[in-house]
């Protein structure tokens, strides 16, 4: 992989990895995945939009985190009876993967008439998946659970929407994974900085030697429309409402082509990363909300970023 200038995310080369173009079924895109790994493969969960307009949930697989292979079937489509019906009606979204043990929790977006909510399902072969709960109200997107319990809890990140102050990130806690509270604000975007608009999590926490490390997406508005970017923070162990540090710099801003133009122009958008044993991280990314990419980190520089050069989290 080459470094790209001005960030300490070094890009795959080959980058996209995955397009439309890659998958058996009719698509428009591929884009903001969430990825795990599983009995030795890297699992991705991509949303793609329908020519409908609306947007269900692919599946791949991968023997080394770049090479991957669409499963021939949607992995989850929009629900048709059930209580989930009435909210799935115009898509599943920007899934996330968070490995508990021997299962794998899986938060999406699911949009309806009546706004958008985050829904729970569960796996443990990818191969069937089963819904849990609805588990925020509407206006709540980019739900990330951490792959521990705090304090004998579950703990999860989200955004939910506000037109009084800009979106910003919440931490929530649960004794079950369906009835959430104690919500505290931990990040909200900062006046004229690169994500002054809007603030929200991106793939689940993951942990260091010296935190909860998350990767979170910002967004700046210009004359020619919004830029979205990756962040970095650093999280207490202990007590994740506690921030250690939230990076000044971004990680990631558009660049390549596929980053800059595309349904969504000048967007990079992150929903999963998985940590290896060598002290890297793989990050994902959608590009303009119609291809996948992927660069490599060092843990280290990331934790270091938000140490050594930190900005007010409120």
């Amino acid at each position: 992989m080459a470094e790209s200038k001005g960030t300490i995310i070094q890009r795959y080369e080959k980058n996209p990895i995955l397009t439309k173009l890659d998958v058996p079924y009719p698509v428009e895109t591929v884009h903001n995945a969430g990825v795990t790994k599983y009995n030795g493969q890297y699992i991705m969960l991509f949303r793609s939009h329908l020519r409908n307009g609306r947007s269900i949930v692919g599946m791949a697989a991968s023997d080394d985190g770049v090479h991957f292979r669409v499963k021939p079937e949607p992995f989850l489509t929009p629900a048709k009876e059930g209580p989930f019906a009435a909210y799935e009606e115009y898509g599943v979204e920007d899934p996330r993967i968070c490995a508990m043990g021997d299962n794998y929790l899986i938060t999406y977006s699911a949009y309806s008439r009546y706004g958008v909510r985050v829904a729970l399902a569960q796996t443990r072969d990818f191969e069937r998946v089963e819904r849990i709960s609805l588990i925020t109200q509407t206006d709540h997107r980019n739900v990330v659970i951490f792959p521990e319990k705090v304090g004998g809890r579950y703990a999860r990140l989200d955004r939910p929407h506000s037109e009084i102050s800009p979106w910003s990130i919440w931490i929530s806690y649960s004794p079950d994974l369906i009835h959430w509270g104690d919500s505290k604000v931990l990040i909200k975007p900062l006046s004229y900085h690169w994500d002054e608009m809007k603030v929200g999590p991106g793939a689940p926490p993951f942990k260091t030697a010296k935190g909860w490390l998350n990767i979170f997406h910002g967004v700046f508005r210009t004359m020619d429309g919004a830029v979205y970017r990756l962040g970095a923070a650093l999280h207490d162990l202990q007590d994740p409402s506690t921030l250690l540090g939230v990076a000044d710099e971004w990680i990631l801003q558009p660049e390549d082509l596929w980053e800059v133009s595309g349904y969504v122009h000048n967007v990079v958008f992150c929903c999963g990363a998985v940590p290896e044993d060598d002290g890297t991280i793989k990050i994902y990314w959608g590009g303009a909300d119609s291809v996948m990419c992927v660069g490599t980190a060092q843990i280290e520089d990331l934790v270091g970023l938000c140490l050594s050069n930190p900005r007010p989290a409120l």
